[in-house]
């Protein structure tokens, strides 16, 4: 059998401020989880994305350094329709979060906004319209 994707794996600063920022997004992340220094919340499709305080990771792995810079890769999250785009990356903006690009209509046929968690992770918003 081949290996089977089964989670993406995030570390975080501060485990209730980074709950708090995927709550918003929708994700229905149960109650108890942001005093843990392990979270997870199945997706649909199986799934699961999970949450490690920077502390526990390094617990076992002597290597990590904390706070190191998260590039490279993204979260992207389909909304609705394009004014969901617009509306929720304008809450998050207003909630604190920082926009690293404001929504834009991407010429691949999506309504695209970028922007970060609070670790610094990119988180992609976006929904398909029609030209």
């Amino acid at each position: 059998m081949a290996p089977i994707i089964n989670g993406i794996g995030l570390a975080v600063a501060d485990m209730a401020t980074s709950l708090n920022f995927y709550s918003r997004l929708g994700l229905d992340i149960p109650a108890g989880q942001e005093n843990e220094p392990h979270a997870e919340v199945e997706l649909p499709g199986g799934i699961r994305l999970m949450w490690d305080t920077e502390a526990m990771i390094s617990s076992f792995d002597p290597g990590f350094t904390p706070g190191e810079k998260k590039s490279g890769s993204s979260l992207a999250f389909l909304c609705a329709d394009p004014a969901e785009v617009d509306a929720l990356h304008a809450d998050l903006v207003a909630a604190g979060y920082h926009s690293h690009r404001e929504p834009w209509d991407a010429e691949w046929g999506q309504r695209y906004a970028v922007i970060h968690d609070p670790d610094g992770y990119t988180v992609d918003l976006f929904a398909w319209f029609k030209k």
